[in-house]
């Protein structure tokens, strides 16, 4: 029987520089972006839902604290190792090198913003 419960639609990391972020994801990443998106957001569709990178929402102030403090956003990734060796050579900020978890290897980095992605296998 499907659950009635509510789930994930859509995802988006709110940001002074859209288009700073949006580079990072499409350059460091490999990200595509959406052809149409709403005026101060870059929309990048995804297999499972879309993600974002917007303005932020009228009363965030995105300088109160580190970004996405509470949030895990873990996003899959061919080839962890390589792409650990690539950010590292273009100047990414890399919070924690190639290591184990219970869903392949993986490393962590922060984007312009300041977030911190997990970046994994499997």
């Amino acid at each position: 029987m499907m659950s009635s419960g509510a789930t994930p639609s859509f995802l988006a990391l709110q940001t002074r520089d859209p288009e700073a972020s949006a580079r990072f994801y499409e350059q460091q990443l490999g990200m595509r972006r959406a052809p149409q998106a709403p005026p101060g957001a870059v929309v990048f569709p995804t297999a499972s839902i879309p993600f974002a990178v917007r303005l932020p929402d009228e009363g965030l102030d995105p300088e109160a604290g580190p970004a996405g403090l509470g949030i895990a956003l873990w996003l899959r990734a061919e080839g962890v190792e390589a792409l650990h060796e690539r950010l590292a050579a273009d100047g990414v900020d890399i919070v924690r090198g190639p290591h184990d978890t219970p869903f392949g290897r993986a490393i962590v980095v922060r984007d312009p913003a300041g977030y911190r992605l997990t970046l994994h296998e499997g």
